[in-house]
């Protein structure tokens, strides 16, 4: 095997991971009907493809490739321990379809919704819902999502095992749910949802401000949960929060990767097609009278993205969108993005003491976005000292590159020159 053969081969495993880990997974799953085994068996499969496709070339379609493969050592499994009649009622197709790829089509977003609500079963606890689906779903590493809900890594990965094993023996079959159970798991897909488009929104670890695999996926999957469930406002709502912010991706950093905040980035370079649709979403959602929060987010979302700049917002009715939310959803994180809009109507200062008093919350300690934007606060104000320690604050709880390199940037701006 030439090293260009292994190169190649190594990029193509990668790529896979990142588009069709779900899928393969998801497939997987169905026929080991064990959540656990189905997660090995992949591993081992793009294991085996660094291997196979550095020696005879990389497949036409590595993702069949790799769900036939990953199939044959489910069955592989079942077969030694001798439990194969046992799993029987959780294959969707016959063993002998197990081993031919995947059909194009429809069978793709619906195992991975399947997947989906399996881990948002009402048996499990919130948080490991959604660190389980993060996990599976999306094959988001174990430390970037205990950086998500501000734990350790060895937590989270004490969490999202327990949440297997709770799977395994409660027997929770490998399903959609039927129409009846939809709405005791809706809210939980789709918070799920909605914490895998943040990830990928920024990133928690990495150079890279965006992982566009996730985001993609995001809306993939709340575009398929819509089909699902055409007539549930929140679901309407969710897609217009996603479709409206993630409308802004192409001007959140600059050609040199440098992050530009909303007041910086270039308003005619935003996806004018994605922003009608998601408005679009938001008026339908409004029209039940059944307002959620992720329509009141999809609200604000809209407000900026029909703004001729950051000063022309109307921030009084974000502000007012966003004590309805608190409403809904009496959350920190709420109550510090609320500061930030007040700061542009009653000006730093106020916004200033509304953080402060936030800074008590324990759920905000490790929060990265706290100090940011006191520190950003306190630079509007000409507090330059106590705006470097904040700023400081802030680096020492960022991992991803992207914000590190412009909170520096910011720290620079406010520290004088030394004599």
């Amino acid at each position: 095997m030439s090293d260009a053969a292994t190169v190649a081969a190594e990029r193509a495993v990668a790529d896979a991971h990142r588009r069709e880990w779900a899928f393969v997974l998801a497939a997987t799953a169905r026929v080991a009907g064990d959540l656990d085994v189905a997660e090995e068996c992949v591993q081992d499969a793009y294991l085996a493809a660094l291997a196979a496709w550095a020696r005879d070339g990389v497949p036409d379609k590595p993702g069949a490739w790799l769900t036939a493969t990953a199939k044959r050592k489910a069955l592989d499994v079942l077969r030694r321990e001798k439990v194969f009649r046992s799993k029987m009622p959780l294959l969707v197709e016959p063993a002998e379809a197990e081993m031919t790829e995947e059909p194009d089509g429809a069978a793709v977003p619906d195992d991975r919704l399947r997947l989906v609500f399996t881990c948002c079963h009402p048996a499990l606890a919130r948080e490991a819902q959604v660190a389980l689906t993060l996990r599976l779903v999306c094959g988001v590493a174990t430390g970037d999502i205990a950086r998500a809900f501000l734990v350790t890594e060895t937590t989270m990965a004490a969490r999202v095992t327990r949440a297997k094993k709770k799977i395994a023996a409660a027997r929770i079959p490998y399903r959609v749910p039927d129409a009846a159970e939809l709405p005791e798991r809706l809210d939980a897909v789709l918070t799920v949802i909605h914490l895998l488009f943040t990830t990928g929104h920024t990133a928690p670890t990495g150079a890279g401000l965006v992982r566009a695999d996730l985001v993609d996926r995001a809306v993939h999957l709340t575009r398929m949960l819509l089909a699902l469930m055409p007539d549930e406002p929140e679901v309407r709502g969710l897609l217009a929060l996603l479709l409206l912010t993630d409308a802004r991706r192409a001007t959140r950093t600059d050609a040199d990767g440098r992050l530009l905040v909303l007041e910086e980035q270039d308003r005619s370079r935003w996806d004018r097609a994605a922003i009608a649709e998601g408005n679009s979403l938001v008026l339908g959602a409004f029209r039940t009278g059944r307002v959620g929060r992720y329509a009141l987010q999809a609200a604000i979302a809209s407000l900026h993205a029909v703004a001729p700049s950051y000063a022309a917002t109307d921030w009084p009715q974000v502000v007012r969108l966003y004590d309805e939310l608190l409403k809904r959803w009496p959350s920190p994180v709420v109550a510090l993005n609320r500061a930030v809009a007040v700061s542009m109507v009653d000006g730093p200062a106020a916004a200033l003491a509304e953080v402060d008093a936030l800074a008590a919350d324990p759920h905000l300690v490790g929060y990265h976005y706290l100090p940011a934007i006191r520190a950003d606060l306190l630079r509007r104000l000409d507090r330059p000292a106590e705006a470097a320690d904040a700023y400081r604050a802030a680096l020492d709880l960022v991992d991803n590159e992207a914000e590190r390199a412009f909170l520096t940037s910011r720290l620079t701006e406010v520290t004088p020159p030394s004599p």
